[in-house]
């Protein structure tokens, strides 16, 4: 009895740090190295503006682990602040007045550029030699600059003006055309602490050879 008990205590706890270890064994940074240069554009979709269309540059750094890809992306996309938001704006600022002021305040349009740097890890799925399904996390960071006839050099534009992080998820495919040429398509959404944002894109990728040391 006390041998069975004995036994089916390894079992349980011997595999867990050995399956840690082999996770963590797959990771090498032998794989990791420039090796695809893509542009991508697309619909983005937001909480609190217009929808816009956006572009962006996809660098991709190779396999940090099987089936795990490491991702550098940059982004651009500039939109107007939708009506229901302008309102809000005026209604603080008419709050900020006195009492004895009675004035309505129209702001008139008011934009949002919006510069993206992220880094994703990349999850393939049952890749194959031409289609690619995947789906991945990673973070991004955002320089956002605020713009309008009304509120240029005022503390408005100040308060637009800012440094934003946020989370991203995505999920995409990629098509080989040939040996070097990919098509992708790809869903993003992203949670920052100012903007959420959801994006369609479709873009083209060239993979770089790579023939390994000789």
């Amino acid at each position: 009895m006390n041998a069975g008990i004995r036994l089916a205590f390894v079992l349980l706890v011997a595999p867990t740090p050995l399956l840690g270890q082999g996770f963590f064994d797959q990771f090498s940074y032998e794989g990791v190295r420039l090796s695809g240069v893509g542009v991508d554009a697309g619909a983005v979709f937001s909480n609190r503006l217009n929808t816009a269309f956006g572009g962006g540059l996809r660098l991709d750094w190779g396999n940090i682990a099987p089936r795990i890809r490491v991702l550098f992306t940059a982004s651009y996309f500039k939109s107007d602040f939708k009506d229901a938001e302008i309102a809000e704006f005026e209604q603080q600022l008419e709050g900020l007045l006195p009492d004895t002021i009675d004035v309505s305040i129209d702001l008139g349009t008011i934009s949002w550029a919006d510069i993206g740097l992220g880094l994703d890890l990349q999850y393939w799925f049952q890749p194959s030699p031409r289609v690619r399904p995947y789906g991945g996390l990673g973070f991004a960071v955002h320089f956002r600059d605020g713009d309008g006839a009304a509120i240029d050099g005022t503390f408005v534009e100040n308060a637009l003006d800012m440094v934003d992080a946020g989370i991203v998820g995505s999920l995409g495919f990629e098509v080989a055309v040939t040996q070097t040429l990919l098509l992708t398509a790809e869903g993003r959404g992203e949670l920052s602490t100012e903007l959420m944002t959801l994006s369609a894109r479709g873009g083209v990728t060239y993979r770089i050879p790579y023939r390994g040391a000789e």
